[in-house]
C-alpha cells in the first residue's frame, strides 16, 4: 500500500488554495463542503470565487505568491498552471510539515485528493495514488451503482443509536449480530423504500426486543486454489461476518485480506511430515468458539468436500449440536487445470476424470491402480510431490503407456505459477529437476498435451515438448448451416 488512507477533519481549519482558476474553484468548493476555512491566494479569480469572497465565505489574498501564506494552514492545495510555481510552494509547505497537494502532479504532492462517494455520513474514497485517476473516477462510477443513497440516513440512524445499542449488548458478538441485522434487515428495507419514520420505529423495536441467546454456528468455507478473486460472494460475505477464522496453511494471504479485520485469525492448517494441528485440535476449536457463542468459519483451500475433511467436521458438528451451513469453493483440480489451459475433459481426449489424492504410501495401497491406468480419461491428482516415484511405478506396472503426457502445476492461480510438462515416463525427473514444490497438482493423461498449446495464464509452461497423442485430432471448426429452420406445425 503506498498511500495511507486517511480522512481528515478540516471543520474550521485554515487551508490554502494557491491558485484562481477553475480548477482552484472546484478545490475551494470541496473544501468549503468539507467545513474547511479556505483561503485563496491568486491574483485574479473566477466570477464564482469573486462571489464567494464577498459573500465571506473564502478570504482572498490577492498578488503573487508568498511563503507568509502558508502560516496557519493546515492543508495547502497548489491549483495553478505554472509548474515551477506549483513546486515552490511544495517545497515551502513541506519545510514547514504542511501537507501538499498539486493538482495533477503525484510526484509534488504529499497527500492525494480520492474519487469520493457521498453518503454522508458514510464516505467512500478511492485513490490509484495518481498513478490512474482517471480509473479512479471509472471505479468511482461502477460503485455509485451499487451502493445506496440510503445508505447514509441508515448510517445517520446507527449513530443516533450507538450509544443505547452498547448497553443493550455489551457482549462484542452479540452486538456484532444485532448490527448486522440492522444494516441488511427490515430498518435498511424501509430506508431504502423512502420511509424513515417507519426505519426508526423498526429500529426502536429490535432494540427493546430481548436479547437473543448466543447461539453460535460454523460456515465450511471454500477459498478457492488461491486468487481472491475466486472466492465465492457468498464465501465474501461470511468472511466478513466471522468472529472467528480457523484457516489451513493454503489459504492465501490475499483471502485472508478480504475477511474483517477485527475477527480472531487462527491458522490450523497441515503440511505432510509437519502437523500444526490434529483433525481432533481443530475439532475443539471449532466447539469451543461455537459454544461461545461466536460466528465461526472454518475456511479450507481449495473446496471443503474435495480431500478437505469437510465431511468429518460436519460429523462432529452435527454431533455437538452446532449449527453449520457449507460454502463451497472452486476445488484446486478445476482451478489449476483451467489457470494451466488444460481442459479435464474433452470429446476427443478424454471421457471422464478423476480425482485421486496419494499423500503417503498408505493411501497409494488403497487405490484401484487398474482402473487408474486406463487410457482416455484424466487423473487429478492432489498429492505431495514426494510419492510421484511409486504413483508412476504403479501406472506403468497396470499398463498405462510411459508415452501418456502430464502437467504439474505448482502455485496454480496465484501470481507465481509454474506448469512443468513432460510425460509419465520422466515424471519424477522432471518435477526434480525444476524443484517442484507444495501446494503442487498433478493432471495425467491425454489432455495434458494441451498444455503448451493452450496456455494463457502466467509463464509457458517448462520442460520439453510433449506431442499430443497420434489419435487426437486437430480442433474442429464449426460450420454454420445457412439453411432456413423448418418449425413443426
Amino acid at each position: 500500500m503506498k498511500l495511507y488512507p486517511l480522512f481528515a477533519d478540516l471543520s474550521r481549519r485554515a487551508v490554502l488554495v494557491v491558485g484562481g482558476g477553475v480548477v482552484a474553484e472546484r478545490k475551494a468548493a470541496a473544501l468549503l463542503a468539507a467545513g474547511a476555512q479556505v483561503t485563496v491566494g491568486a491574483s485574479a479569480l473566477t466570477p464564482q470565487l469573486q462571489r464567494l469572497a464577498r459573500q465571506g465565505r473564502i478570504a482572498h489574498r490577492a498578488g503573487e505568491f508568498s511563503p507568509a501564506w502558508l502560516e496557519y494552514a493546515w492543508l495547502v492545495v497548489a491549483a495553478t498552471d505554472d509548474r515551477a510555481l506549483n513546486a515552490r510552494v511544495a517545497e515551502l509547505a513541506g519545510l514547514r510539515r504542511v501537507f501538499v497537494n498539486v493538482v495533477d502532479d503525484a510526484e509534488l504532492s504529499s497527500f492525494h485528493v480520492p474519487a469520493v462517494i457521498d453518503r454522508a455520513p458514510l464516505v467512500v474514497a478511492i485513490s490509484s495514488g495518481g498513478a490512474a485517476p482517471m480509473l479512479a473516477r471509472l471505479v468511482r462510477e461502477r460503485l455509485e451503482t451499487l451502493l445506496d443513497h440510503s445508505l447514509g440516513p441508515l448510517a445517520q440512524l446507527a449513530a443516533r443509536l450507538r450509544k443505547r445499542i452498547r448497553r443493550r449488548h455489551p457482549d462484542l458478538a452479540a452486538r456484532r449480530r444485532f448490527y448486522t441485522e440492522l444494516f441488511s434487515g427490515p430498518v435498511a428495507a424501509l430506508l431504502r423504500k423512502g420511509q424513515p419514520e417507519q426505519a426508526a420505529l423498526a429500529a426502536e423495536q429490535a432494540l427493546r426486543a430481548a436479547p437473543a441467546g448466543q447461539a453460535g454456528s460454523v460456515v465450511l468455507v471454500g477459498a478457492g486454489p488461491g486468487d481472491a478473486g475466486l472466492l465465492t460472494l457468498r464465501g465474501l460475505r461470511a468472511l466478513n461476518e466471522a468472529d472467528v477464522i480457523l484457516h489451513d496453511r493454503l489459504v492465501s494471504a490475499e483471502v485472508l485480506e478480504l475477511a474483517r479485520r477485527d475477527a480472531e485469525r487462527i491458522e490450523v492448517g497441515k503440511q505432510a511430515g509437519n502437523h500444526h494441528s490434529t483433525q481432533d485440535e481443530i475439532h475443539a476449536l471449532l466447539l469451543e468458539h461455537a459454544l461461545a457463542g461466536r460466528r465461526v468459519v472454518r475456511l479450507k483451500g481449495g473446496d471443503p468436500f474435495v480431500f478437505g475433511r469437510g465431511g468429518e467436521e460436519l460429523e462432529f458438528l452435527r454431533g455437538h449440536g452446532i449449527p453449520y451451513e457449507v460454502v463451497p469453493g472452486i476445488t484446486a483440480a478445476l482451478a489449476c487445470a483451467a489457470h494451466a489451459g488444460v481442459p479435464l475433459t474433452h470429446r476427443d481426449h478424454a471421457q471422464s476424470v478423476r480425482f485421486v489424492t496419494a499423500h503417503c504410501r498408505e493411501s497409494l495401497d488403497t487405490l484401484d491402480w487398474p482402473a487408474l491406468a486406463q487410457e482416455r480419461q484424466t487423473l487429478a491428482v492432489y498429492m505431495g510431490v514426494a510419492g510421484l516415484d511409486s504413483l508412476r511405478e504403479r501406472l506403468l506396472a497396470h499398463g498405462r503407456a510411459a508415452t501418456t503426457p502430464f502437467a504439474l502445476i505448482e502455485n496454480g492461480s496465484r501470481p507465481d505459477q509454474r506448469v512443468v510438462t513432460g510425460t509419465l515416463a520422466n515424471l519424477p525427473e522432471r518435477a526434480l529437476a525444476h524443484a517442484v514444490r507444495s501446494p503442487a497438482l498433478l493432471i495425467l493423461g491425454e489432455v495434458a498435451a494441451l498444455a503448451g498449446r493452450l496456455a494463457w495464464f502466467g509463464a509457458p509452461p517448462l520442460g520439453e515438448s510433449v506431442p499430443a497423442p497420434q489419435h487426437l485430432r486437430p480442433l474442429r471448426t464449426t460450420q454454420i448451416n445457412r439453411e432456413p429452420v423448418r418449425r413443426r406445425a
